[in-house]
């Protein structure tokens, strides 16, 4: 682990006058607020010249007066690459990845073609239309299956097929919240994330949801979830698993922070699942968790993920120089 990354180096006013951006317009404009206002808070604690900004109410262009910005934007047009362009066209430096390891993240289909690629394992998976074959889908991943929205966060728009013949209705229903559509074999061993702060794989967190699977539902709304961390892995194994999941966040070449998810199966196999590259930020979330586990509270964490924005600033001028 590199403790570099885990240390507040730079005072307040280095950063300048900083935006955080929230809310949005997207299907997650809720849980965005709620992200959005904690970091703002955690910033001005700590005696940064922090501001709201909610790009649903504003034009863009108003953060040319900004120095940085803290994205805690979730779902389409905040965590996709829109944003992301936008303060790149103003020369505004970010948290989080740049545009395209953006755009490849949001979407669930680019990430696992990347994914396969780079040899990373994840759960076998096909794209979903109209006049697919619903039956041919559901005998080639088995039952119970998974179907997704590629391009929504926060379980929106997902469901689990336990029965045969229920796919064309699951395809119905994740096609209203996006029209490339994903079926996703099921792993029943443990869910599972690892945390990423610059190049640290932060502890993994076991999710074990009183639901049918981890969902919106189980994420925000109810207080009976469960987040295990330690998260009882044999400790060669997490450290493995961790390893991993580095390798995993820079096959799609994201930066500064993120998270990336993974299940086990019932042999003690692990499938990449997907990756996140704006986290939430609530009093739910798992990246808060997992630094908490080693020491790092809530406010501390905030200002270690803002200060990434120095480093990918540096190495921007970098490279304008040496070009």
């Amino acid at each position: 682990m590199r403790s570099s990354d885990l240390t507040i180096k730079h005072d307040a006013e280095v950063f300048g006058k900083v935006a955080v951006l929230l809310g949005g317009d997207s299907a997650e404009r809720e849980v965005s607020l709620d992200s959005g206002h904690a970091v703002l808070n955690a910033l001005i604690k700590h005696g940064v010249d922090a501001h709201a900004f909610d790009p649903k109410g504003q034009a863009l262009t108003a953060l040319e007066h900004f120095d940085r910005a803290f994205i805690a934007l979730h779902g389409r047009y905040g965590e996709d690459g829109t944003v992301q362009g936008e303060l790149e066209a103003m020369g505004i430096p970010y948290t989080g990845s740049g545009v395209e390891a953006s755009a490849v993240g949001m979407d669930k289909w680019q990430t696992k073609l990347q994914w396969d690629k780079a040899g990373v394992v994840t759960p076998a998976y096909t794209l979903v239309e109209a006049d697919s074959n619903f039956a041919a889908i559901e005998q080639q991943l088995g039952l119970p299956l998974f179907v997704k929205p590629a391009n929504e966060g926060s379980s929106i728009g997902i469901s689990k097929v336990k029965t045969a013949g229920g796919l064309k209705d699951a395809y119905a229903l994740a096609a209203k919240a996006d029209p490339l559509v994903i079926a996703e074999q099921f792993i029943g061993g443990g869910e599972y994330t690892v945390g990423i702060l610059g190049n640290t794989a932060l502890p993994i967190v076991r999710i074990v949801p009183k639901t049918e699977f981890y969902d919106y539902e189980a994420k925000y709304a109810r207080d009976d979830t469960e987040y295990l961390c330690p998260c009882g892995l044999d400790a060669a194994l997490e450290a493995q698993i961790k390893e991993e999941a580095l390798a995993a966040f820079h096959a799609i070449g994201c930066r500064g922070w993120g998270r990336v998810d993974f299940l086990m199966d019932e042999k003690g196999r692990h499938y990449f699942l997907e990756l996140n590259t704006s986290p939430g930020m609530t009093s739910h979330s798992l990246v808060p968790m997992a630094a908490k586990a080693i020491g790092v509270d809530f406010d501390d964490l905030v200002m270690m993920i803002l200060q990434t924005t120095l480093a990918d600033a540096a190495a921007t001028t970098e490279q304008q120089h040496v070009g």
